[in-house]
């Protein structure tokens, strides 16, 4: 498993790309893009490339962990 740089949301960019989700959620950056075309999953499509709005993947993480 990967280790995330980053050590709290603040740390984060204001948009995630695969290669951030990838590294915050310490999957593969395949996994990451998977995950971004999932239809509950909070991505945007700017052009030809996906990014996901921190605050959105914020919210997104705090309802996984209290769906479990």
């Amino acid at each position: 498993m990967k280790e995330s740089i980053y050590k709290t949301y603040d740390e984060l960019p204001l948009f995630l790309n695969a290669d951030t989700v990838a590294k915050v959620l310490g999957i593969s950056i395949s996994s990451a893009y998977e995950l971004m075309h999932e239809k509950d999953f909070p991505s945007l499509k700017v052009g030809n490339r996906l990014i996901v709005p921190k605050e959105n993947f914020k919210q997104w993480v705090e309802t996984k962990i209290n769906v479990m």
